[in-house]
């Protein structure tokens, strides 16, 4: 028997320190290769650590809770001297972990989450730490089947675990319609096989994951899909609040006369940023009012085709791509500050702030200059319904070049938003809802919002910010300029 000391590893961000949030072992228990053992919050995200080695847990060195720098021992684990992994026999766990690339510590807990570990053992290799090798490819995510479907099918929620038909006869499949991915039913219910009737349930997956989301039960949602399947309309409506932050009743006052909460993680990697910011670049913020009822229109037009069948469909689609219009037209605002030049970039990492339970977050949907319609809708879903979960990678919130923030989905008209640091410019969309608005001479009910923006003065002066944000609500105001 052999001990080895398992140091905290540099999960690829570069940085220094981690929290411990919760033990997956204890002292005793047998740890297999690429099992994940303990779950780390980093400033940027909470992060699943696997096991280099095989195993018995000997001891925790770190408590739950507490802060370690990276490279500290974490964690004692008794291995037979024949059957350490190559990894150990390669220089083990020491300096040379903090030294590893960028890339294979981003890949670490990507395939953690991606997979449990006799699913990544039945791919040909396991989950990498930060120098530790593997004993083939990695793979993150499961082989798909080819489909029939659009484009967009690549980049949607993956499908829905097969279903064990039950042992009596199942009513047959109804027959999705073209292009609208794969449809499930719900398995028959023990009431059911006893003789009870009941209505199978038909929704997609990623409708089946909202309503998990929302806490619906899809069983009392009453569909209005065109095969009699559940839409994301209809789940909506079910839900008493279609949010991730649900209204909870007022609580009554705490006994304390104070509550102290630590500066740590997120909230202190936030206090870091936003202080950076606001003193390093001199913000500039203008606003204008739109008339967006003809977004409103064609955002239903695609709900409606099948092109876009499954994807969530919001005002954030057009405004993403809004964007992506005027910094074509305006280059500038897509640029860095260094004290030495100005670097205009010609692609487009579109970063979205999310307001997640564990504090703002900004990912970014990488190169989204190069997407169709169809592929940023789903990129922009997936990247919401990761960040909600709580599972996005620190790569994924690297290397932003421009930012919108949605402060609508709160029900505010405006705001002065802080520039993520690095990046130039952030546009801010506001609540979209019915006002008066003047047409031809005439008031009239109008969807109208309010699009401001804050900008560094430095690289962009009041003539390029004012076309920006007048580009942006030309295609909120006439979503056809999109077509040119």
């Amino acid at each position: 028997m052999s001990e080895i000391r398992f140091p905290l590893p540099d999960v690829g961000e570069g940085l220094t320190e981690a929290e411990i949030v919760q033990w997956r072992v204890a002292p005793g228990d047998r740890i297999a290769l690429d099992q994940v053992f303990v779950e780390i919050e980093t400033a940027k995200s909470l992060v699943e650590l696997p096991s280099a080695f095989e195993g018995v847990v000997a001891e925790l060195l770190v408590d739950e809770g507490s802060t370690v720098d990276v490279g500290t021992p974490i964690l004692v684990i008794q291995t037979d001297a024949a059957g350490a992994s190559p990894a150990a026999d390669a220089g083990g766990v020491g300096a040379g972990a903090a030294a590893a690339p960028a890339a294979s510590a981003a890949a670490a807990p990507a395939a953690a989450a991606a997979a449990p570990a006799p699913a990544a053992a039945e791919e040909g290799g396991g989950a990498v730490l930060v120098g530790h090798g593997t004993s083939g490819p990695t793979a993150t995510r499961r082989r798909r089947h080819p489909s029939p479907g659009g484009a967009h099918e690549k980049l949607s929620t993956p499908p829905a675990p097969p279903i064990v038909a039950p042992a009596a006869p199942a009513p047959a499949p109804v027959a999705a319609d073209r292009g609208a991915g794969p449809v499930a039913s719900a398995p028959a219910s023990a009431a059911g096989s006893r003789g009870e009737s009941r209505v199978p349930v038909i929704a997609k997956p990623p409708i089946r994951k909202l309503a998990k989301d929302l806490g619906v039960d899809l069983s009392r949602v009453a569909p209005t899909g065109p095969i009699g399947d559940i839409t994301r309309d209809d789940v909506i409506r079910e839900a008493s609040q279609a949010s991730v932050f649900r209204n909870i009743q007022t609580p009554e006052a705490p006994a304390d006369r104070e509550t102290r909460i630590p500066v740590k993680g997120v909230r202190k990697a936030i206090a870091n940023a936003m202080v950076q910011s606001a003193y390093s670049a001199p913000h500039v913020s203008v606003f204008v009012d739109v008339d967006a009822t003809r977004t409103m229109e064609y955002l239903k037009r695609l709900k409606a085709s099948p092109d876009y069948a499954g994807i969530k469909i919001s005002p954030l689609l057009i405004m993403a791509k809004a964007m992506l219009w005027a910094v074509r037209r305006n280059p500038t605002v897509n640029a860095q500050w260094t004290d030495d030049e100005i670097i205009v970039k010609h692609y487009v990492n579109l970063g979205i702030a999310a307001a997640t339970p564990r504090g703002l977050i900004v990912p970014n949907v990488k190169n989204a200059q190069a997407m169709s319609m169809v592929e940023l809708a789903a990129a922009l879903e997936q990247l919401t319904l990761t960040a909600r979960e709580g599972k996005t990678q620190p790569a994924e919130m690297q290397g932003g070049t421009i930012t919108i923030t949605n402060i609508g989905v709160f029900g505010m008209d405006t705001g002065t938003p802080i520039l993520n640091p690095g990046e130039v410019g952030i546009v801010a969309l506001g609540t979209i809802k019915q006002k008066p608005w003047v047409v031809d001479g005439e008031v009239r009910p109008r969807f109208v919002t309010t699009i401001g923006g804050s900008f560094d003065h430095r690289v962009v002066d009041g003539d390029v910010v004012s076309r920006f944000v007048a580009d942006v609500a030309s295609i909120i105001e006439e979503p056809a300029l999109l077509l040119e």
